[in-house]
């Protein structure tokens, strides 16, 4: 067990209601929706969090202190996230606790093979499967003593964070040259999104223009698609 998990057991034990209280989870992700949805994950199960927006930041957080846990999306504006959870996999002392999360099918794959203990497909909406999950992982001593609560819940994160990402890629859409870098975290972005937001149609069109790009097909109308999607979802009162 890590020092760090020694020294947050002896603080602050976790209670049946709160089962992860006492844990500092590290989130990067540069989704603000799919980051409101882990804050409230964590706010509920008693744990603290702390947010990265890309792998940059994270270094820089992790310089500084060693959360419990670490939470890392595959695909940051500035890198792999699969990079970086093979560097925390391979460092010592350890990250008591390490996983992947994506709305890419084949991310399961991806964070396992760069030695994340665990994975979390987009969207996390239970907040029973989200703290079974941790806790899964964690040392016999940070669980809660007695019969664990587990909350049939299902977490809603604030659409004025879906709006946030939605502009962001508009503004990605509109600013940054159109190559194949920039269209692949384009799609990888708004993937999660439109899970998180069970917005079927947009996850359809991303879903589309990523084949086209993997079999080599030509995807400008695809991208033109999309940003019109996304600027009509703006447009629309009920995202606010």
């Amino acid at each position: 067990m890590s020092n760090d998990l020694e020294n947050l057991i002896m603080k602050q034990m976790p209670t049946a209601e709160r089962p992860l209280l006492g844990l500092t989870v590290l989130m990067v992700e540069d989704s603000r929706f799919a980051s409101e949805a882990m804050r409230l994950l964590c706010l509920r199960s008693g744990a603290r969090i702390r947010r990265a927006d890309n792998l940059k930041s994270a270094h820089k957080h992790l310089s500084v202190y060693r959360p419990s846990v670490v939470i890392v999306d595959l695909g940051l504006p500035d890198g792999s996230g699969a990079e970086l959870i093979q560097d925390l996999a391979a460092a010592t002392p350890r990250v008591g606790v390490i996983f992947g999360i994506s709305g890419n099918d084949e991310g399961f794959e991806i964070a396992k093979a760069a030695g994340a203990d665990g994975f979390f497909a987009k969207p996390i909406e239970s907040l029973a499967k989200f703290q079974c999950a941790i806790l899964k992982h964690l040392p016999p001593q940070a669980h809660p003593t007695g019969h664990c609560i587990m909350s049939q819940d299902q977490i809603s994160p604030d659409p004025v964070a879906l709006r946030d990402d939605l502009v962001h890629i508009a503004d990605v859409l509109t600013t940054s040259a159109a190559d194949d870098q920039v269209i692949d975290y384009v799609a990888q972005f708004l993937t999660g999104v439109a899970r998180i937001a069970h917005d079927n149609p947009l996850e359809h069109a991303v879903a589309t223009l990523a084949a086209h790009r993997a079999s080599g097909l030509p995807f400008g109308s695809d991208v033109a698609r999309i940003a019109g999607m996304v600027q009509d979802r703006l447009e629309n009162r009920k995202v606010v």
